[in-house]
């Protein structure tokens, strides 16, 4: 019998109102393995976020189901109270839309360490997450505003990982970090899921990064999954033409830099129709 996925979405549909409605997320699954981190790439407005957001209950899903650890997970504004439910956590791209900014940072970070201890987890400190995202111990009593939007982040970052969530959605964590923290809090959070047996759902536009930490790659263009597979696969030898595009596009290490992604309206179409490559 094969291992229950910590996350598995099937055939998910998002719509935003509209004349017509706006499909954001067009009949996409993704499922996530105890142990694993899934990376979903691709450009601005391809329905990454609407998906991060439907599995977690934030938005409301037109069609098909998300599970977790096989629980349905059901709209945030009608969900009981589940000890099951209470293992996903998100990390959002702009962390002043999920810090309290009238509490200290310290008793935020307490509350995910609380949540983690009624489900049977190991004891943590306040001051032992801090530092394990590189900001010192003393500044657990400051307040969101007194921070930088990096320092922020990592901030959301740390009390999300001190839930020790059996799934972590983290939606471009990393993109307000400096380049020299980014890799390295990436692969930290990488590997405290890891370690736990929990699964990851990670975002960005990095794709450097993700080819670091990810253990598999789902691309998306315009609402749905064109190409999917181990990264190492992907990275090497991509299949779909956009995929191909998107890779191409990465700047090179001497800082030449390649053509941006830049595709006219015909290769748009083109890309659209052509099946996706899953795997």
């Amino acid at each position: 019998m094969s291992e229950v996925a910590v996350l598995d979405a099937q055939n998910v549909v998002v719509r935003y109102p509209g004349s017509p409605p706006v499909v954001a997320v067009d009949d996409v699954s993704v499922r996530v393995a105890p142990g694993e981190t899934v990376a979903l790439v691709g450009e601005s407005g391809s329905g990454k976020s609407s998906l991060a957001r439907a599995v977690v209950g934030i938005e409301r899903i037109a069609g098909g189901e998300v599970r977790f650890r096989d629980v349905p997970v059901t709209p945030l504004g009608i969900r009981r109270r589940t000890v099951g439910l209470t293992g996903i956590q998100m990390v959002f791209q702009d962390p002043s839309t999920s810090l309290n900014p009238r509490r200290r940072v310290g008793d935020q970070i307490a509350d995910g360490i609380a949540t983690a201890r009624a489900r049977g987890a190991a004891g943590s400190t306040v001051e032992e997450w801090l530092e394990r995202v590189g900001l010192p111990a003393q500044v657990a009593t400051r307040f969101p505003h007194q921070f930088s939007g990096g320092q922020k982040q990592r901030i959301a970052i740390a009390r999300a990982l001190a839930a020790r969530p059996s799934l972590l959605v983290a939606d471009e964590p990393i993109s307000a970090l400096d380049a020299s923290t980014q890799t390295s809090v990436a692969g930290l959070m990488r590997d405290l899921v890891a370690e736990s047996g929990a699964g990851m759902l990670f975002i960005s536009h990095d794709l450097a990064v993700v080819r670091r930490i990810a253990d598999r790659t789902l691309v998306m263009f315009a609402g749905r999954v064109l190409e999917s597979g181990p990264t190492d696969r992907v990275w090497a030898s991509p299949q779909h033409p956009y995929t191909q595009a998107l890779l191409a596009a990465i700047p090179e290490p001497d800082g030449a830099g390649r053509i941006p992604l830049a595709p006219s309206t015909n290769d748009r179409l083109l890309w659209s129709e052509i099946p996706p490559v899953l795997g």
